[in-house]
């Protein structure tokens, strides 16, 4: 055994340490966290002092014991793990489940190279309390909203469904999503009209300016027009100043989501697990960071690699000061471990990722560009002589003859802009992208100009234009917003939208434009023109829209629990944080401060007589074909319209709302248009075609069978000749053609719901994805069946044939337990192979009955309340609270 224990995070760097240690060195993984608060229950002791009851995962004690007994024989051990307040919590959490001393090593370093993790070895310190407190008091905080505030929204919104949940980051993230959303509604489009010209300078070279301000009608715009013609127009002023562009500094979690997000399309998620296996890989730098510093090692590379790759003076090395003042976790950018290595990573996504990795870096380091922007200003004398008014009419017609109110001056100068790079610098690597870039923001080179030159005017259109409201939130452009207003930390922005994401209360999705006209008039060879066009807005590509569920919790978050959506007060906690990990206050006290008013208002609302949330709930007006009152509302399982009202005598009519339909945007018309299904659209062989919407989507039924419409089908609009196609496709599926025989059984074809299969004794085996049944010949269609198996064969990988309700299975994702009708997950540093029955069983919760399939069903269990860091509810009351409500009673 080596004399010394080295424990890190991750199983992917732990090879790589070992090698750089050496043979007195044993590197281990603890596979993350190996203690935690368990689902079921609070787990958080809120009458002496919050104290958590942390437990050691199931799924890793085995691995917990093997680590003890590991560090029982070594001479030292060293905790390795991020150098951030979760990598610290779990240095601690190690410490506890081990029993290690207090004084045991904690190492810190920032990018898995020889140097950094020997260097980290030579400079050992205890684990950081104040730390670990802080991320106690995250954690704790997080349940304490998730346990109490979740079962509220089940009984207050859903009438006692589970499935929703709340958090402090994830529920403020939701609000801002909504209330952009409101924004974009109320948005009214206003018009105004936008002159632009067109100089032809030197007989061939084209001078493009333009109006200043735009003209609020087209009645103005058409005028100006008319008094440009004939019109002389002069240089009046060349203005030619130096600028300079500097470039970004180096990424941060947040930058680098963002710029991942514009230049490469990926989400949240899928940018911090690609940048996780570069930084396991030891290709960068720790990618959890709220700092953008270099340490002087990698600005002294970075500026010897921009030498070598673009000579001297290319090189302005920087340091950047963050502008976030609570940055503690990060001690540097994330950059690449060597500035030698221009392309790194196991797969295409890495490289790309890496590649945006380098270029940022290098370019920090790197000259300003210097640019020469030139400013032309245009003088205009009309033909008369004098500065000509626009006329102002009474009637909303522009054209309208009634009699002018007071006039006002025309504008009488256009400006053109250019802009000339004299020295790329940076701009050779690199340049960062925006959120909502725009073309005509483009500024290019002048055509040679003189003060006093007159000139050719080409043409001058005044062109329609409408105001736009706010976009729709990205990921990219969401993680840019909480990172300003001082919410989350740049561990919580993937999992929060994920979350939001997955609770169904946000939509990512693409949106297709609308058509409008616009008005363009031209003057050209003294004659003005009027066209028509047609432009398309509102696109709109991987934005986040709220669903109806969003909404109606979001509402109900800001009505009753005002401090859990509070800007103001989310991103205080986060100081509050900070002071904590810094020592400055004390994180149960902080805890405790939240924790009363909080308490206090959830019981308020458990016990209030409001039976549901009723914000939601929509009235749209009065059915003109039953007299009957038309209302949108969400339900249990989902948002829906309704036509009448239940009583003794009548139910009321209901109707799901359709993808993208809103409650608080629906309006009466297309309500009703909702209860349209089921029609029928003709007949096909003397029987009826209904369209409908049933648990699976909509159809068509034909002769009491269901034939799905497809994504391209609207179930509304759909006509006879349609459905009769689809009804004919879904027959010649279902026909199976006979290709031979094999083994002396019949080999035959056909297409199902997933596709094309050859279907061989009981079994359908599906055609590769590359393969049609067009072509398919009897030889390839035995070799399908024989691969098939060949994978049936190696299903499993071990059978206890004294216990066949225990299995080890070679599944698609990875190798899992089967237990009777469970199934259990391996832990990743066990090997399969190696298991025996009675590993199996322990591994399935040290329970032989367990591996019997079960008699009867088990009773359901007690709803449980929603854990804010979990994807599934937990439950249980309190002892305090179930007291209270028997007292209420």
């Amino acid at each position: 055994m080596s004399k010394n224990l080295v424990i890190v995070e991750s199983p992917a760097k732990a090879k790589t340490i070992e090698g750089y240690l050496g043979k007195d060195f044993t590197v281990k993984s603890s596979f993350g966290h190996v203690r935690d608060l368990p689902k079921d229950g609070l787990a958080v002791d809120v009458l002496n002092g919050f104290q958590p009851s942390y437990e050691i995962s199931p799924d890793k004690k085995k691995l917990v014991s093997e680590l003890k007994s590991l560090a029982k024989s070594a001479e030292e051990v060293w905790l390795a793990t991020d150098d951030d307040r979760e990598g610290e919590a779990i240095s601690w959490h190690l410490k506890e489940a081990l029993g290690l001393r207090d004084n045991t090593k904690r190492i810190v370093f920032r990018e898995i190279t020889k140097n950094a993790i020997q260097n980290a070895i030579k400079s050992p310190r205890t684990i950081d309390v104040d730390l670990v407190n802080a991320q106690q008091a995250r954690r704790v905080l997080d349940r304490l909203v998730g346990y109490e505030l979740s079962p509220v929204l089940w009984r207050k919104i859903k009438g006692g469904s589970t499935g929703l949940s709340a958090g402090r980051v994830q529920s403020v993230a939701l609000r801002l999503v909504v209330e952009r959303e409101r924004e974009i509604d109320k948005h009214q489009s206003k018009s105004s009209f936008k002159v632009t010209a067109q100089f032809i300078v030197d007989g061939s070279k084209v001078l493009n300016a333009e109006l200043p301000k735009n003209f609020a009608t087209a009645g103005e715009a058409r005028a100006f027009l008319e008094a440009c013609i004939g019109a002389t127009f002069t240089i009046k002023n060349l203005e030619v100043k130096p600028a300079k562009k500097s470039p970004a500094p180096p990424f941060t979690t947040s930058t680098l989501q963002q710029e991942s997000s514009r230049k490469l399309g990926y989400s949240v998620d899928r940018t911090m697990r690609i940048a996780q296996n570069l930084y396991e890989a030891g290709k960068i730098s720790y990618m959890r960071t709220d700092s953008t510093s270099l340490s002087q090692e990698a600005i002294d590379k970075a500026k010897a690699e921009i030498e070598t790759e673009f000579g001297p003076k290319y090189v302005q090395t920087r340091q950047f000061k963050t502008k976030n003042e609570s940055a503690q976790e990060a001690h540097e950018a994330i950059r690449p471990t060597n500035f030698n290595d221009r392309n790194a990573g196991a797969d295409r996504d890495q490289k790309r990722l890496y590649e945006l990795i380098w270029k940022r870096s290098i370019a920090s380091q790197m000259a300003d560009a210097q640019l020469e922007r030139t400013t032309v200003t245009i003088s205009i004398r009309f033909a008369n002589g004098a500065i000509a008014t626009v006329q102002a009419h009474v009637d909303d017609s522009p054209f309208a003859d009634t009699p002018p109110t007071q006039g006002r001056s025309f504008p009488n100068e256009l400006i053109a802009q250019g802009e000339v790079i004299k020295f790329d610098g940076f701009l050779r690597v690199y340049l960062e992208s925006k959120d909502d870039e725009d073309d005509e923001d483009a500024k290019g080179m002048l055509p040679p100009l003189t003060i006093g030159q007159i000139l050719n005017l080409g043409q001058m259109k005044a062109t329609e234009k409408f105001t736009r409201p706010q976009p729709r939130y990205a990921e990219a452009s969401l993680v840019k917003k909480l990172e300003e207003m001082g919410i989350g930390r740049p561990s919580t922005y993937a999992p929060t939208i994920s979350t939001i994401i997955n609770r169904g209360y946000v939509i990512k999705q693409d949106k297709p434009g609308q058509e409008r006209k616009y008005t363009e008039y031209t003057l050209q060879r003294e004659q003005i023109s009027e066209t028509s066009g047609k432009e398309t807005f509102g696109s709109e590509k991987a934005k986040l829209f709220p669903t109806n569920t969003g909404i109606v919790v979001n509402d109900f978050l800001v009505e009753y629990f005002p401090d859990i959506v509070d800007y103001q007060f989310t991103a205080t906690v986060e100081k509050d944080f900070d002071e904590i990990a810094d020592g400055k206050m004390n994180w149960q006290t902080m805890l405790g401060d939240f924790y009363g008013d909080f308490h206090k208002n959830i019981e308020e609302i458990q016990g209030s007589s409001i039976v549901s949330f009723k914000t939601g709930a929509r009235e749209l007006g009065i059915d003109s074909r039953t007299g009957k009152k038309v209302s949108a509302r969400l339900g249990r399982y989902g948002a829906f319209a309704q036509i009448g009202e239940s009583t003794d005598d009548e139910k009321p009519q209901y109707a799901n709302l359709r993808e993208g339909q809103l409650i608080e945007t629906i309006t009466l018309q297309e309500a009703l248009d909702l209860f349209a299904l089921p029609r029928e659209v003709g007949f096909f062989e003397d029987k009826p075609m209904t369209i409908g919407i049933g648990k699976f989507g909509p159809y068509v039924k034909h002769d009491d069978k269901y034939v799905s419409l497809t994504k391209e089908d609207d179930p509304y609009s759909i006509d006879a000749e349609r459905a009769i196609q689809l009804i004919q496709a879904k027959r010649a599926e279902s026909i199976s053609e006979a290709l031979g025989e094999f083994e002396g059984k019949p080999v035959s074809t056909g297409k199902g719901r997933f596709g094309p299969y050859v279907k061989f004794e009981d079994k359908y085996i599906s055609l590769p994805r590359n393969e049609s049944l067009a072509g398919l010949t009897l030889d390839r269609a035995i070799e399908l069946i024989l691969a098939k198996r060949q994978i049936e064969a190696n299903k499993y990988i071990k059978e206890f044939p004294e216990n066949p309700a225990v299995k080890v299975v070679n599944g698609q994702y990875g190798p899992y337990l089967a237990v009777g009708k469970r199934n259990v997950k391996i832990p990743k540093d066990v090997d399969p192979t190696t298991l025996t029955l009675e590993d199996c069983l322990k591994l399935a919760g040290d329970d032989p009955a367990a591996a019997k399939s079960p008699a009867k069903k088990a009773a359901p269990a007690k709803a449980k309340a929603a854990d804010a860091t979990t994807k599934k509810p937990a439950a249980k009351k309190t002892t305090a609270t179930v007291k209270k409500t028997a007292a209420k009673k």
